[in-house]
This record gives C-alpha cells, structure tokens and sequence, in this order.
C-alpha cells in the first residue's frame, strides 16, 4: 500500500475518483456503466507521461468524458429494445447531499430523464458546462470540436433543459414534509391522502425492465397515478414498508418486500406537491441503494 499511495498516477487518480464517477453518472445515468467507465479511464491513465500533464483533473475529466460518449452512443442502441420505460439508475447519497442545491439538481431523476432527451454530445457539453463549470476550451478538447462550436451546443443544450426543468425549487425540509405525507398515504392505502400531495397532471414512470411487473408506458393524472401506485402496491405478496431514504441527493422512498429491496420511488416536486413519480424495480438498477456513493461536483 505505502508503494501504491507513493504512485503519482494513483494518488491523482484517487483524489478526483469522487468527481469522475459524477461525471460519468450524470453523462449515463447508470451507475454500473459509470463504473466501467472509470475503469477504462483508470487504463488509460496510467498509460500517460504524467509529466506532459499540467492539469491531472482536466486531463482526467477529458478522459472520462471521451469514454463516457463512447459508452453513451452503445446505451442509446440498447435502450431502443429496452422493455418498457427506461429510468436512471438510482444511487443512495448521504442526506447531506440534499443541502448541496446544485448536486441535488444535477443528479435529480427529473433532470436526467431531461437529460436524456439531447444528443450524446449536447449530454456531455451540458453536464460539463452547467454542473461542473469545465471551462468552453476543456470541453471541446475532450469532445472533439471547437470552442466556438462548443458554445452553441452549451446554448442550446441550456435553452433545451430550461424549458423542461422544474419550475419552482422545493427546499430539503419540504421535500421531506411532502416524502412522509406521500409514505404514509402509501403504507395506510388512504387513496384520499394521496391525491392530496398529487398534482392533477402528476406523471407516473416505472422501470420494471422487463423482469419485475411494471407500467410499460407513462401514467397521467391524479386518479390514473393513484389507482396504479394504491392498486398495485396492494397486490404484492408479503409485508411492504416504505422507508425514507435520499437518493440522488433528493429525499426519496426506498421500498422493501419482506425486508428485501423490492423497488425505489423518486419524487419531482414543485410548489411542495408531487407532479412526477419515477418508481424503479428493475433489480439490476437497484444494486446501489445498500451503500452510499459520494457525489461531488468539484
């Protein structure tokens, strides 16, 4: 270990671990892709004469970054078969996290199912630009275009998610006001209590991937939504608890079926009322909810 920690390669490469892998999860919205991605830019790291670096984060980040847009091109073919609504993968984050406004929105399931909706390139600019404030000549160097070219797609990346990013931003502690008026409704099966913290346009999205039972395309409106969350909770067999928890950085429900992790429902919020509810039980999308990643945007 003294030998490993004493390698500049190493030592660099760990200190901004933490902020690739958010690159690389706000680029994919898949931690398990994250991952890898961390791993491929770990192999070429350590091929690189450190001492031609000036910058070990912006060269990292420029790494990052090319083998997340690699990664990104092979998901979006994969999603085109994909069963049913695709959601983020969603990550446990420690409750200090939903202080952080700019991380909290930066990995919020409503931001990146946003996110979704630009172009591998556009993701990247916007994601670089917007939450990790890279500047316009680092970006076009780890995307291969110009700055000036640069510039015009951050602008209309920007103007794009603008017009779609919630509203009115809800604070932490009403964010969590609203989460235990929302568990509560669910545990008690109260449809009333339910429709009382639901916006009546509130949109449901579920992630069942083809293997757990799920909504196989969006759910509008206030009765719809309650009727489907109320109803379908109800046919599960065995005892379900609904547990507060935060995931990506924003207060959130983890759900257990006989003390297993069944699912996780994320919230979007505006005005302190529900108008999006993005529930995941796709197994293979809830391996990190047992322990908690540590997200930072600097």
């Amino acid at each position: 270990m003294s030998d490993q920690a004493a390698d500049p390669a190493t030592e660099a490469f760990v200190a901004h671990r933490n902020l690739l892998f958010t690159v690389a999860y706000e680029m994919l919205g898949s931690a398990a892709d994250a991952e890898d991605v961390l791993q491929e830019t770990w192999l070429r790291w350590v091929k690189v004469d450190l001492d031609q670096v000036r910058d070990h984060r912006a060269y990292l980040v420029r790494i990052t970054t090319r083998q997340a847009l690699n990664r990104l091109r092979a998901m979006s073919r994969r999603k085109e078969s994909y069963v049913g609504s695709w959601l983020p993968e969603p990550v446990l984050t420690a409750p200090d996290v939903a202080e952080d406004v700019e991380l909290a929105e930066s990995m919020s399931m409503a931001l990146m199912l946003v996110l979704e909706t630009l172009t591998p390139t556009e993701r990247a600019v916007f994601v670089l630009r917007e939450a990790f404030d890279v500047s316009y000549d680092e970006i076009a160097a780890a995307v291969d275009k110009s700055p000036a070219a640069v510039r015009q797609i951050a602008h209309r990346a920007r103007l794009h998610v603008d017009a779609r990013r919630p509203r009115a931003a809800v604070s932490a502690s009403e964010a969590r006001a609203v989460l235990e008026r929302f568990r509560q409704a669910l545990e008690t099966g109260n449809l009333q209590s339910v429709l009382d913290v639901l916006a009546p346009d509130v949109v449901l999205m579920a992630d069942g991937g083809g293997v757990k039972q799920a909504v196989l395309r969006p759910v509008t409106g206030a009765d719809k939504v309650v009727r489907m969350t109320i109803g379908k909770l109800a046919q599960l067999e065995g005892t379900l608890t609904c547990e507060p928890t935060v995931v990506n950085g924003n207060p959130a429900l983890l759900l257990r079926l006989d003390g297993e992790i069944d699912g996780v429902m994320a919230l979007k919020m505006e005005n302190s009322i529900i108008t999006g509810v993005y529930y995941v039980r796709n197994p293979a999308k809830l391996t990190h909810l047992e322990s908690e990643t540590t997200p930072t945007l600097r």
